[in-house]
């Protein structure tokens, strides 16, 4: 490994933790200590990496000075009160934006990164997250795919299609970038299908070899377009070794005899829903206005003004369900591309919280020095019980109570699996934080 750019000089043992993917096309993994995915952080820290991200954009492709010195961000990563108060001073202080930029968060991991980083901002900027889920009754506008990746199709949905054609500038956001074939895939669907010629590649770490960057020179050459990318850390790797062939997760030996009580806390009155266009059905009815998602996570695209609004449901959320903590030691989980508002409740529910999230990414667990991941819980999805999920990193003891984020309908039929890996993890007290219609647990 070898680093050619480090803006901030950051440890590098503070960004990421290497493991093994179990996956034929890439068989290794950078397991980031920031994003809150895989592994347990401080959520302010997690969303201030965002931020970041947004204060190098401010001086590297505005030429603008930030409002927040080296090492004010530097120390950040090394003390959890300076992480709060970092994160406190860039809310505060939004970097304005005049030229209409659209920002788009890649799906799964990237989702909370990519809205931290948008939430950097304020004046005519946009978000929009990409997903890897199938919506019913509406059309993905862009369709790219991520070939390494576990599930390599993304989708685009927006409630606007103007949401795409009003940017002048598409800033794409992934928590770090190895070859880069994933940004080439929707650059080059972007300037087919709305034309756009100005591109920001923005991750946290960017490993690409010199083979991969001399494509992205290509590119803009065959375009006619300019790509200029940014990351926390840049460098070269060299990766030894072979994947490891698609196999289960090795899952931990642990007594299934755990104690654990199960809450359901609805938090749904503070949120409004995104409604799907309504259909009329072959017998006159209509279709198509399930409430199955929160409107302001990003999947449907918004704007500074609709993150202005999701900052008071998130405040009275979390308002809520501090009410309702009771242990010294909490982890927030988010499930899936659910990430960003669950970090942000977790961020304000007081002293000693974690969060992390629920991942499609199978990883191989390993009891070494230095290795990331050394417990896995698989189970069904609890949307779509043909995807298999992970939680990664938890052990018994570990923590008090958990709050679990679930968006969509939580159906118990369907969460079963999930409920018995939660058992096994062994927190005393899960609550399951419910933001649509629930069945009884």
């Amino acid at each position: 490994m070898n680093v050619t750019s480090n803006p901030y000089d950051l440890k590098l043992d503070h960004l990421f933790q290497m493991a093994a993917r179990i996956n034929k096309k890439r068989g290794f993994l950078f397991v980031s200590k920031l994003l809150g995915k895989h592994l347990p952080v401080h959520p302010a820290l997690s969303l201030a990496s965002g931020a970041i991200l947004g204060c190098l954009y401010e001086s590297t492709i505005l030429n603008r000075s930030s409002a927040m010195s080296v090492v004010q961000l530097r120390e950040a990563f090394e003390n959890t009160k300076l992480a709060d108060e970092l994160y406190e001073q860039l809310m505060d202080k939004k970097i304005k934006v005049d030229e209409p930029t659209l920002f788009i968060g890649f799906a799964e991991t990237a989702t909370a990164l990519g809205h931290s980083m948008f939430d950097a901002f304020e004046g005519n900027v946009t978000f929009l997250h990409t997903t890897r889920e199938q919506i019913d009754d509406m059309h993905s506008l862009i369709n790219f795919e991520e070939e390494h990746s576990h599930a390599v199709s993304h989708r685009c949905y927006a409630d606007n299609p103007d949401l795409f054609r009003n940017a002048s500038r598409i800033v794409l956001v992934d928590d770090e970038i190895t070859t880069g074939n994933t940004s080439l895939n929707i650059i080059k669907e972007l300037f087919e299908r709305f034309g756009h010629t100005d591109f920001i590649v923005a991750s946290l770490l960017d490993w690409r070899s010199a083979q991969d960057r001399s494509r992205f020179d290509q590119l803009e050459q065959d375009l006619g377009i300019r790509i200029r990318c940014l990351s926390l850390v840049e460098g070269f790797i060299s990766v030894k070794g072979s994947p490891l062939e698609e196999r289960e997760p090795i899952a931990p030996k642990i007594s299934t005899d755990n104690e654990v009580t199960f809450r359901t806390l609805d938090v749904s009155p503070y949120f409004k829903p995104h409604e799907s266009e309504k259909r009329s059905t072959a017998d006159g009815g209509v279709a198509g206005n399930d409430v199955l998602y929160v409107k302001h996570t990003g999947r449907f695209g918004m704007d500074a003004l609709q993150g202005e609004a999701l900052d008071q449901e998130i405040q009275q959320a979390a308002a809520y369900l501090v009410s309702q903590r009771t242990g010294k030691r909490i982890l927030c989980i988010g499930t899936g591309e659910f990430m960003y508002i669950p970090m942000r409740i977790a961020a304000l529910m007081g002293d000693g919280v974690s969060c992390q999230s629920t991942t499609r990414s199978p990883i191989h667990p390993l009891q070494r020095e230095h290795y990331a991941i050394t417990s896995a819980f698989p189970f069904d999805s609890i949307e779509d019980a043909s995807i298999p999920n992970f939680m990664y990193n938890l052990s018994p003891g570990q923590y008090d109570e958990a709050f679990v984020f679930v968006e969509r309908a939580y159906d118990a039929d369907n969460g079963k699996s999930f409920e018995q890996a939660l058992s096994e993890i062994g927190i005393p007290v899960v609550n399951l934080v419910t933001f649509s219609h629930c069945k009884e647990v």
